[in-house]
């Protein structure tokens, strides 16, 4: 690991301040961290968020389940607001890692780092959230841009995101044995402004899947899910399965959140 500079602000407003030069915001770390222990990437000063109560805990706002960006994983995963209002989101949380990982990585820290296997960026896409910051207000469809990038600028700070209680949602992934990302990953949701479907694990960022969306429109049912023939122009391969393969795994894990969704 190479050296740095290391901070730990008590307010968010103290933290963007501190992003200066070569800086990077420290959420749970689950990433960063291991990523410079191997030195693949470095920073001249780390600004931990650790220490910031104002990043933490989870509210309802109307409708809405809004979530503080150090809000870790095992918090959402257990709160009553979240499984009373968006069942579907505690479940992805739970599903996310080990309970290590869990008790110290992030929403804000998850959706930040943008990884093309994650589960966070699926219930983000699916559930149209908006990812609120210290700048501005970003849409779910906006915000993921392509591999571990995102619609951020350099030193905005993430503060929270806004989830819309959907009528019926459910997320079914494919999980990588040893570390329970997805190789494929599915959200299906049921709102009032239509249906999304949201894959994650596939390509390299989380992508809404028209084709299902059109059909799970006419027909809410695991059978039409199952139906669609993804194509598999664009999708990841490598060790674990083709792209012909998550392309057809795409159809299967919609057609099993489909009937997940129904059974609530």
């Amino acid at each position: 690991m190479y050296a740095f500079d290391y901070q730990r602000p008590g307010s968010a407003s103290a933290a963007a301040a501190a992003i200066q030069g070569d800086a990077r915001y420290l959420a749970g770390g689950q990433s960063l961290v291991q990523a410079m222990k191997l030195r693949l990437s470095s920073s001249e000063r780390l600004v931990d968020l650790g220490g910031i109560a104002e990043l933490k805990g989870i509210k309802l706002d109307g409708s809405n389940v809004v979530i503080g960006a150090m809000t870790t994983h095992a918090a959402v995963a257990a709160s009553p607001e979240v499984k009373k209002a968006i069942p579907a989101l505690a479940e992805l949380a739970g599903g996310i890692g080990d309970p290590m990982v869990r008790n110290m990585g992030t929403i804000g820290g998850s959706i930040a780092n943008a990884d093309p296997a994650a589960d966070y960026p699926a219930g983000v896409v699916g559930l149209n959230a908006t990812v609120k910051t210290n700048k501005r207000s970003i849409a779910a469809d906006d915000f993921f841009t392509g591999l571990y990038e995102t619609a951020l600028d350099p030193g905005e700070l993430i503060t929270a995101v806004s989830f819309p209680a959907p009528q019926r949602a459910a997320y079914v992934k494919y999980k990588q044995p040893a570390s329970r990302f997805a190789l494929v990953g599915v959200f299906v949701a049921q709102t009032a402004g239509g249906v999304r479907v949201a894959v994650t694990g596939a390509a390299g960022s989380v992508f809404r899947c028209k084709p299902l969306e059109d059909a799970l429109a006419k027909s809410f049912t695991p059978e039409a899910a199952k139906a669609v023939k993804v194509s598999a122009a664009g999708l990841n391969a490598d060790l674990h399965g083709s792209a012909a393969y998550r392309a057809a795994m795409i159809s299967v894990m919609a057609s099993r959140a489909v009937a997940a969704a129904l059974a609530r």
